[in-house]
């Protein structure tokens, strides 16, 4: 539905929101009634002159009439939800989600809180059940939402962007006179003059498995041997964050869609972790960097001394009003396809109740480990992204620790990719390179997709037992 047809539910909204009547509000505008209710159910236009009148009646913005960034993300997770079998037989469409979103925002968030819950309840009845027949206790089972989620929709809120913390880590900068060539020492000398902190470095036998344990009574700040260089640094800023920046993250922690105190205490672990990123990858000499080096993440790993994972996430933040980068899109997945990580900032959409397109680039990075894997992707919406995926890998630890293995998926509206490194000698226009992946297989149009796992909600399922298709539910055209 185009966007203009969803001024007759903003103008409603608001009109109920300030307990008016179709008659107040016709009376104000100069209408009848009877056109302002042909209005508010799109079946007449909204003149710029009523847009004008409108904005002077409920003292707004013209742009609060424009489809806002919450619209589009509650749309989006809706239209996942309704991809749900449950839903197949309710004939719900993509107008009727966006109409909700557009005229009823608080009701769409509320369904949406519902279907959490939902979604938890069955994940943690399935647990209970493999505890029960595993003859386990079913102690710690629970059907709330999960802290990660809920600080991944402050982050997604903010746009990964938080100006006070940044301010915060370029006055520790400036004020620890730390020098990006050694700032492991300048972050460990500042610790010990200004905070009493004695850092040290202590065995595996000693450190009980914590790489980083700060003990505030006796001022000492312990890290793992096994922590390579660039950890070490990050782990020395990500505690000068907590110690200096404590009030800035609570207040940011305030956020309505931090629930539970759970919810809270991981936020605050990840406001720290982008201090530590700010102060380690300053805004405006990483900025800088970036775009003279065309967003190279391995060697802008390698100047900033910093890891694969922390550059894209670092890129993922550079927002600042008159001073942005890229506006990149992440997420990151383990070898079982489970999103640990997810962020929008390229528009693109990322699944959030199901497993993610296994087209996307990011799963074919396990099969070329350490090597960057480049994609151009076009999304059901027809929008095309240039993507890059790579593993990371952890590297703490001797022999017999296990290795976690991962992969990290970034990238960017294809407009943007001409001034990336990884775009070099590609055709950015050549139909034939580009891979049409989708969100997730209940929602794809893709028919033809021969990884296809589920049908499609939008096309019922057709069985031919004597015809077989590039998959189970791919259709094939007749002879």
């Amino acid at each position: 539905m185009a966007e203009t047809n969803l001024l007759g539910a903003k103008v409603k909204a608001l009109r109920r929101r300030e307990g008016m009547t179709q008659i107040d509000l016709a009376k104000r505008l100069g209408v009848s009634a009877a056109y302002l209710n042909l209005i508010e159910n799109n079946r007449r236009p909204l003149t710029a002159q009523l847009l004008l009148e409108l904005a002077k009646v409920f003292q707004l913005d013209l742009a609060a009439f424009a489809a806002s960034d919450d619209d589009a993300r509650n749309a989006a997770d809706l239209l996942e939800v309704f991809g749900d079998a449950m839903f197949e037989n309710h004939g719900i469409t993509n107008a009727d989600v966006r109409e909700l979103c557009a005229s009823s925002p608080n009701l769409a968030r509320a369904f949406l809180t519902l279907y959490r819950s939902y979604v938890d309840a069955r994940s943690s009845a399935e647990a209970l059940a493999e505890r029960l027949t595993d003859g386990q206790e079913a102690a710690g089972v629970s059907a709330v939402r999960l802290p990660s989620e809920e600080v991944g929709d402050m982050i997604q809120h903010r746009m990964n962007y938080f100006s006070e913390i940044e301010e915060a880590a370029e006055s520790l900068v400036r004020s620890a006179r730390i020098d990006p060539d050694d700032a492991y020492r300048g972050l460990a000398r500042y610790l010990a003059e200004v905070h009493g902190i004695d850092v040290r470095i202590v065995r595996v036998a000693d450190e009980r498995k914590a790489m980083r344990r700060f003990d505030s009574e006796r001022r000492v700040l312990q890290l793992s041997e096994v922590l390579p260089p660039r950890s070490r640094r990050f782990q020395l800023a990500h505690q000068a964050g907590l110690i200096t920046s404590s009030a800035i993250f609570d207040r940011i922690t305030k956020d309505e869609n931090l629930t539970t105190g759970e919810s809270r205490a991981l936020a605050r672990v990840a406001l720290a972790n982008y201090f530590a990123a700010a102060v380690l990858m300053p805004y405006k000499p990483f900025l800088e960097a970036a775009k003279a080096e065309r967003y190279d993440v391995e060697l802008l790993a390698h100047r900033f001394g910093t890891s694969f994972e922390q550059v894209c996430h670092r890129l993922t933040t550079l927002r600042r009003p008159g001073a942005e980068g890229i506006p990149f899109h992440l997420l990151r997945i383990d070898v079982a396809g489970n999103i640990s990580k997810r962020f929008s900032g390229s528009g693109i959409k990322i699944a959030r109740f199901s497993g993610a397109c296994p087209r996307w680039n990011v799963h074919s990075a396990f099969l070329t480990p350490g090597m960057i894997r480049v994609q151009i992707s076009r999304m059901p919406d027809n929008v095309v992204y240039f993507c890059i995926a790579r593993t990371i890998r952890s590297d703490r630890g001797g022999y017999n620790v296990p290795h976690n293995v991962q992969a990290i998926g970034m990238g960017c509206d294809v407009k943007h990719a001409k001034n990336m490194v990884y775009a070099d000698g590609m055709d950015l226009q050549n139909e034939d390179a580009i891979i049409k992946v989708g969100v997730t297989c209940r929602l794809c149009d893709h028919l033809d997709c021969e990884q296809r796992a589920f049908p499609s909600l939008k096309n019922p399922l057709r069985i031919e037992e004597n015809v077989r298709g590039v998959s189970f539910y791919a259709p094939v055209n007749p002879k």
